[in-house]
């Protein structure tokens, strides 16, 4: 996207959304804040929101394997050429979330699949997508692989039976027994693809949880591992789905700090890949209570860009279009009305 173009589509947003107090608060590029939602929405009023609020958008699922190559010999480039464009129309940056990841095509998932299958899928998928979209000027970032450490006891998440599970079947390439970390091929495989075709995209792995501490320590040995196998990692991401109040409980907001400043001092940018605080059980309809952690987080992240490149992405614009419908997870109600995660953000973004 060329300048005259991002300044013409910065001229027409309101004074403060979010977009243009984040392209004046962070004119160094330094500060990303964005959102996610799905191509189905096109021509709708969530669409119009988006545009007009961020500069800054992810793709929900549409890059991903299930959309664009769900069974050997099916493609399908509908949804992510049109994404590709309408970003370019209206002057914002793509991060693509097509990671090599459990969101993968059924027939993958499938018990019968034997590991030079699933290595041949891995590269007719992640190649093609490479070399489909890079050096298009307006797409940021690629993300790599995603969700590879079981957030429940440290283990890399793997296959399960069947087909309807989450479950991870592409561990079943097998592991790199000559390293310490036993990392699962497959994780290497992406890299080097990515690499080797994705030159013009910043590259992110993800990990979702609530910023375990044993996740993230093994994650940070998983980076050093391929970037020790010469391979180009550029920035962490935290798929951050968690419930109100998650700033409070003591040593979080602590670790989300020292995990910032570890990707700085080790050149990599840090990201909320995916941001939701849920309100559940007691805490339903406490969207005040939502605001605060909200507000927290986004402030933790805001300050390390005094250090490096920091990104927040909003996972959907209101509550109906995530799979928790009930939980309320976003900074939008259901009437696209601004929650007052919204107005703090607004306010927080002020102080820069």
């Amino acid at each position: 996207m060329s300048k005259k173009a991002a300044d013409a589509a910065q001229e027409i947003q309101p004074k403060n959304s979010i977009r243009t107090l984040v392209a004046q608060k962070f004119p160094a590029g330094n500060a990303f804040i964005g959102a996610a939602t799905h191509y189905d929405l096109f021509g709708t009023e969530t669409i119009e929101l988006l545009d007009r609020e961020f500069g800054y958008v992810t793709p929900a699922n549409d890059f991903k394997q299930t959309r664009i190559h769900p069974r050997p010999g099916e493609w399908n480039w509908k949804a992510s050429d049109a994404w590709v464009e309408h970003a370019r129309r209206h002057g914002q940056v793509l991060r693509l979330h097509a990671p090599i990841s459990p969101q993968c095509s059924k027939w993958v998932k499938n018990d019968a699949r034997m590991a030079d299958e699933l290595a041949l899928m891995l590269d007719e998928y992640l190649t093609a997508l490479c070399l489909k979209y890079n050096g298009v000027a307006n797409i940021k970032w690629l993300d790599v692989v995603n969700e590879t450490i079981d957030k429940k006891n440290g283990d890399w998440f793997g296959p399960k039976p069947g087909t309807d599970s989450w479950e991870n079947p592409w561990p079943q390439m097998g592991y790199d027994e000559n390293h310490e970390l036993r990392p699962p091929i497959y994780i290497k495989k992406a890299f080097e693809i990515a690499n080797r075709h994705a030159t013009s995209m910043q590259l992110i792995i993800n990990q979702h949880g609530a910023l375990e501490p044993f996740v993230w320590e093994k994650m940070k040995a998983l980076v050093a591992y391929l970037r020790e196998s010469g391979l180009r990692v550029d920035g962490l991401g935290w798929q951050a789905h968690i419930d109100v109040g998650w700033e409070q409980i003591p040593g979080n907001l602590e670790r989300l700090q020292e995990l910032i400043r570890w990707c700085h001092r080790n050149e990599l940018e840090f990201h909320i890949t995916e941001f939701n605080v849920w309100l559940k059980g007691k805490k339903a309809g406490d969207r005040s209570a939502q605001a605060e952690t909200f507000t927290a987080i986004g402030k933790v992240l805001l300050d390390g860009a005094a250090t490096g490149t920091v990104g927040l992405n909003y996972w959907q614009i209101r509550g109906s279009e995530t799979p928790h419908p009930d939980w309320d997870g976003c900074i939008f109600d259901e009437q696209l009305r601004p929650k007052p995660a919204y107005d703090r953000l607004t306010d927080l973004l002020q102080q820069y």
